[in-house]
């Protein structure tokens, strides 16, 4: 199934929180620097509503998405009030994907956990929550995985500020 039929699924089935929908535009080929926006095309999801949002990719027999292949989040600017948290599921079933981004506020960053639905969101949520502050409601072991315990700040963050050393040791 290409994108066209995985979003018209979607809607059909009324999945909980789906906001809409973007797809790659075409380059201009009388321009030579345009190149188009590049990409996946993906879906929008509301993000309190991303764990029923996503079992319901996984539960429709039409959609069979069964693997969580990749969670991630970007900070797209320092100034941008908003972090992108990119979801990629694929059906091996079905052989198709689909990709998916939540849009939340930096400030005070939310969102429910989907480890419920993948089991391999733990990990991946566990990384975000620690790179770029996101809290991942009800995830069941949110301990930082990559840095000490009383590092300050979250590294992939665009106002993120190294520090110059770490307990008496150069960072430089």
């Amino acid at each position: 199934m290409d994108f066209e039929g995985i979003h018209g699924r979607l809607g059909a089935i009324s999945a909980p929180g789906l906001s809409g929908a973007d797809r790659p535009r075409e380059a201009d080929p009388e321009d030579k620097k345009d190149g188009g926006r590049a990409g996946d095309a993906f879906v929008q999801v509301e993000p309190g509503e991303i764990a029923a949002f996503l079992a319901a990719c996984r539960d429709d027999a039409e959609l069979a998405f069964d693997l969580l292949v990749d969670l991630t989040a970007t900070d797209p600017d320092a100034q941008d009030e908003r972090f992108w948290i990119g979801y990629q599921l694929l059906s091996t079933t079905h052989r198709h994907r689909l990709a998916i981004k939540v849009f939340v506020a930096k400030e005070g960053a939310r969102v429910p956990t989907a480890t419920a639905v993948y089991r391999a969101a733990q990990w991946h949520e566990r990384e975000c929550a620690e790179m770029f502050g996101i809290t991942f409601v009800g995830h069941p072991d949110p301990r930082n995985i990559l840095l000490p315990d009383d590092w300050a700040g979250h590294p992939l963050r665009k106002d993120y500020e190294f520090p110059t050393e770490y307990h008496g040791i150069s960072c430089e």
